[in-house]
């Protein structure tokens, strides 16, 4: 029996975290979104077609520790522009939601344009200076040299850009539930996420 929980939200909300451990309490499937562009980038570096790549995708490919390099984001970009590999990609995320057992996704249009018929709803939001602290530590722990105000800078510029793009802009679903972790710990967001769908399962 498929049951679908949808996590939409700005970057460093949380939802990447929330989403996982989701999926971890309930034994449910989880797609970080996110990776599918990066996938086919990589499969393109590798010398295949954009498009046959996209179509060709499995979870597996997904699990590629060579995903998070700065020439598989470049590619990733590239890729991200064609139709045919976004239509493929939509395709991906609609039938993974679907399959049996359940499914935990998290991206920015989840909600609204992948499974705007899942089960669950939730947008997972915080203030830009609570989301870049969290990324300064991040980046700071993994000895990363950077500026906080610089950070700042970069997640104001990217709400910007996720909330004015043309297609599939970054909005909470009308039947989404908000969660803000601006005073939230991890745990208490999972708590809460917990009783949402909880509730809805009943």
């Amino acid at each position: 029996m498929s049951f679908t929980i949808a996590i939409d939200g700005p970057a460093a909300a949380g939802k990447g975290t929330l989403a996982q451990a989701l999926s971890a309490h309930f034994g449910f499937a989880y797609l970080d979104t996110g990776l599918l562009y990066r996938a086919v980038g990589a499969g393109v570096l590798a010398g295949g077609e954009p498009v046959a790549v996209a179509q060709a995708l499995d979870p597996s490919d997904l699990n590629a520790d060579t995903l998070r390099t700065q020439a598989v984001a470049e590619a990733a970009s590239r890729v991200a522009v064609i139709p045919d590999v976004r239509a493929a990609l939509v395709a991906f995320q609609r039938s993974f939601a679907r399959r049996d057992g359940g499914a935990v996704l998290d991206g920015r249009d989840i909600g609204t344009v992948i499974c705007p018929d899942a089960d669950v709803k939730l947008f997972v939001t915080a203030s830009a200076e609570i989301r870049a602290d969290r990324r300064f530590a991040e980046l700071t722990a993994k000895g990363v040299q950077t500026d906080l105000a610089a950070i700042l800078d970069e997640v104001r510029a990217r709400d910007d850009r996720d909330q004015n793009r043309a297609e599939a802009p970054l909005i909470a679903a009308a039947d989404a539930t908000l969660i803000d972790t601006t005073s939230m710990t991890a745990a208490e967001a999972l708590a809460q996420a917990i009783t949402i769908v909880t509730a809805k399962r009943a």
